[in-house]
């Protein structure tokens, strides 16, 4: 992952690349890729599934800060928000290329919209991966891998007829850890939430910090006033 960010994350170009350099004059054939032009698609240009599972990787490794750096890069917004932004990406800021074009003249000009699942991919990324919300059967399960500088984030989470608030706190200013989770004001013993259909409002609070190993350890002074300070008994 060292060499994929040395290597094929080009913030000024904003883009992830598949691939470099491209394939155009090898001696071998490594098949149909090479019938697109150099940069264009998998032959060397942002194929924007492989983009995502790039900033997925991030998180699986805690690494909060570059998947958040890389999520930011990979939103279309962010490829139009000025006139000669736009003008060079040339395609819909509010949908997901499935391609983005590294070499010139094009670089920088999106390639396929609307047709891609990589919008699917990008969704997956934001909900389950950065923000860190999975089912595992009948259970919520709670393990954001953020932006250390995000003091936390809101979540309105619908299950059936049942509406869980779930707000995360990141005191400590990490990037992934949970210290406590407390649904209605009772503390859990782990991260994931039993999910009730029951139509009643529930609230859930999730603070973030060094996370306790299996079995738990004796807590410090320091350790209990922090967590009462963030309303954790």
């Amino acid at each position: 992952m060292e060499s994929v960010n040395r290597l094929l994350v080009k913030q000024a170009e904003q883009m992830v690349l598949l691939l470099t350099p491209p394939f155009d004059k090898s001696a071998r054939d490594p098949g149909y890729i090479k019938g697109y032009l150099p940069g264009v698609r998998e032959n060397g240009g942002q194929y924007t599934h492989a983009a995502i599972w790039t900033a997925w990787a991030f998180t699986a490794l805690g690494q909060g800060d570059q998947a958040g750096d890389l999520f930011h890069l990979l939103n279309p917004i962010n490829h139009s928000d000025t006139p000669e932004k736009a003008a060079r990406y040339k395609v819909e800021p509010y949908v997901i290329a499935a391609d983005i074009y590294s070499m010139p003249p094009h670089t920088g000009s999106g390639g396929w919209t609307w047709y891609t699942g990589s919008s699917g991919w990008m969704y997956r990324l934001g909900l389950e991966a950065i923000l860190g919300l999975s089912r595992v059967g009948s259970m919520l399960n709670i393990n954001p891998c953020i932006p250390r500088h995000w003091p936390g984030f809101k979540v309105d989470y619908r299950f059936g007829t049942t509406h869980y608030k779930i707000s995360v706190e990141n005191p400590h200013n990490v990037n992934q850890g949970i210290r406590q989770v407390i649904l209605d004001g009772n503390p859990l013993p782990g991260s994931l939430i039993q999910l009730v259909e029951d139509g009643q409002p529930h609230e859930v609070r999730v603070v973030m910090g060094s996370t306790l190993p299996p079995g738990g350890r004796k807590s410090t002074k320091n350790d209990r006033e922090d967590l009462l300070s963030y309303g954790v008994e």
